[in-house]
């Protein structure tokens, strides 16, 4: 099989992708008007959202935006249930699993603007889900967001709403999100896909005896326009025209009132470890890597390869850390590709079961 598919993506019928439009208009009105009183701003914009999304020019970016919303999701260390954000699809399906894109480290719903809009172009049920901490949620009261406190709040999300099965993509820190999830809910796992992952650090030492300046100080530059243009510079194989878009999107989060305390929190007490975790992932994984990925070496994705006991690898060529924003049909196709292949491999095993006939 190749390591990468180069074939485009089939258009929508024209019917269809107009009454498709017409759908997001609904979704967005309906968002609009939802119950958490978030209410729109003249653009269409929620009005949770920092106002700074009023400077985004990337359509993509923009139509997404208009799409998330926040619901309500109740956990056990909250006393109050978490508006958190999301893009719901505009329909349900029963027929195949659904699709739930988590996103990076620091980072929001807003990285799937490319690949979103594809994936339903294909038919598929996808949300995008804003991990706990980043995004943008409505933590006013301050949760706690360290990695349990993020899992119980996906799974949660979960519950509430998604409640079967699904196939959960995790790129970059999100496929630790998405490893340490499906260890301790498998039963909310039909299958996993990882895109560049950041499995293999031990996150952050015990930072609880730290003055907590140091770490505001550190959140701080994290937020800073300097560091995140080097972030973005590093990210793809090349710099693209929509550079300084792109970094506006990129920490339009950063921009809430709660991010700085939420940031903190998750990074005093750890953050993710999941390498011992990674060989008892029992589902069957899709691991996708940019050719030239220069955040996370190509070792590692062979490391994992070999690691996880059910798993294909398939590699972007020309391409950086993100694949779903540098290349979006590229790992378009490749989801699918996987997908259609465990269809596939069920039927096979169905017809060859050989029936048992009885007597009467």
């Amino acid at each position: 099989m190749p390591l990468l598919l180069t074939s485009s993506l089939p258009a929508l019928p024209a019917p269809l992708a107009a009454s498709s439009r017409a759908r997001v208009r609904v979704a967005a009105s309906a968002a609009a008007s939802a119950p958490d009183g978030a209410g729109a701003t003249a653009r269409g914009f929620p009005s949770f959202l920092p106002r700074a999304v009023e400077r985004i020019r990337d359509g993509a970016a923009i139509r997404l935006a208009k799409r998330i919303e926040r619901v309500p999701v109740q956990t056990s260390f909250s006393g109050s249930p978490i508006l958190s954000s999301c893009v719901r699809p505009l329909k349900q399906q029963q027929d195949a699993d659904p699709i739930v894109l988590l996103h990076g480290f620091d980072s929001s719903c807003l990285e799937w603007r490319y690949t979103y809009p594809l994936l339903e172009e294909a038919g598929l049920e996808a949300w995008a889900v804003d991990i706990l901490g980043w995004g943008f949620s409505d933590l006013a009261t301050r949760p706690p967001c360290d990695v349990a406190s993020k899992r119980e709040h996906l799974y949660q999300f979960w519950k509430s709403y998604i409640k079967r099965p699904m196939v959960l993509v995790g790129p970059s820190l999100g496929a630790a999100v998405a490893i340490d999830f499906s260890i301790n809910y498998p039963e909310a796992v039909s299958k996993l896909i990882f895109i560049g992952a950041s499995v293999y650090s031990e996150g952050p030492k015990d930072m609880t005896r730290m003055p907590k300046f140091v770490s505001y100080a550190g959140v701080f530059i994290l937020k800073s326009l300097p560091l995140r243009f080097l972030a973005t510079r590093l990210a793809f194989n090349k710099t693209p025209n929509e550079f300084f878009d792109w970094v506006q999107i990129g920490r339009l989060h950063c921009l809430l009132p709660w991010w700085e305390d939420a940031t903190v929190d998750f990074m005093i007490r750890g953050g993710y470890n999941v390498i011992r975790q990674i060989k008892q992932v029992k589902h069957k994984c899709l691991i996708m890597w940019g050719e030239d990925d220069g955040i996370i070496s190509s070792k590692l994705a062979y490391r994992l390869h070999q690691e996880l006991p059910d798993a294909i690898l398939r590699q972007v060529r020309q391409c950086g850390h993100i694949p779903h924003v540098e290349k979006p049909r590229e790992a378009v196709k490749l989801v699918l590709e996987f997908l259609e292949r465990d269809k596939a491999e069920k039927a096979d095993g169905a017809s060859s079961v050989t029936p048992v006939l009885t007597n009467g």
